[in-house]
């Protein structure tokens, strides 16, 4: 057996620290409580966010007047560019959400999408199940032979 190899007895729990018990005991005297004070004495409770009588920072900010909706009435569309169609090579011919999601252009199938009209469309691409579309976007598509349902 080595010191290194020793280990405590399982339940084995620390001494409690007797505190206020003489200063020989090393936590006489102030008891670890600092040198009197308000947080020194007995039963304190200061308020969290009492700053010592200056006016609190949460005195300080203004109200918040006014009403918050918890819903948007905006509805939220995810875009995407025929560029980005048109470089990615794992573009099959139809486009549609189930496809979007599957390449990781869209986080699920009831999320709104939006194609816009950004770089050269070369592909012929049916598009099936998307919203909306921007005036250029149909354009292209239909320029490079593609169709909307």
């Amino acid at each position: 057996m080595k010191l290194h190899s020793l280990v405590r007895s399982k339940g084995l729990k620390d001494k409690l620290n007797r505190r206020g018990r003489g200063n020989a005991s090393g936590r006489g005297n102030f008891s670890g409580r600092g040198c009197n004070g308000q947080k020194a004495r007995s039963g304190h409770s200061m308020k969290p966010f009492f700053e010592g009588g200056q006016t609190s920072v949460v005195q300080r900010m203004p109200k918040h007047r006014g009403f918050k909706r918890y819903y948007k009435l905006v509805e939220l569309y995810e875009v995407l560019n025929l560029a980005t169609l048109e470089k990615d090579t794992r573009v099959t011919d139809i486009v549609s959400k189930p496809v979007l999601v599957e390449l990781g252009y869209l986080h699920s199938t009831e999320d709104k999408v939006k194609i816009l009209g950004n770089g050269e469309l070369t592909k012929a691409l049916s598009f099936e199940g998307i919203e909306q579309f921007s005036d250029s976007a149909k354009q292209k598509i239909q320029n490079a032979g593609g169709n909307i349902k």
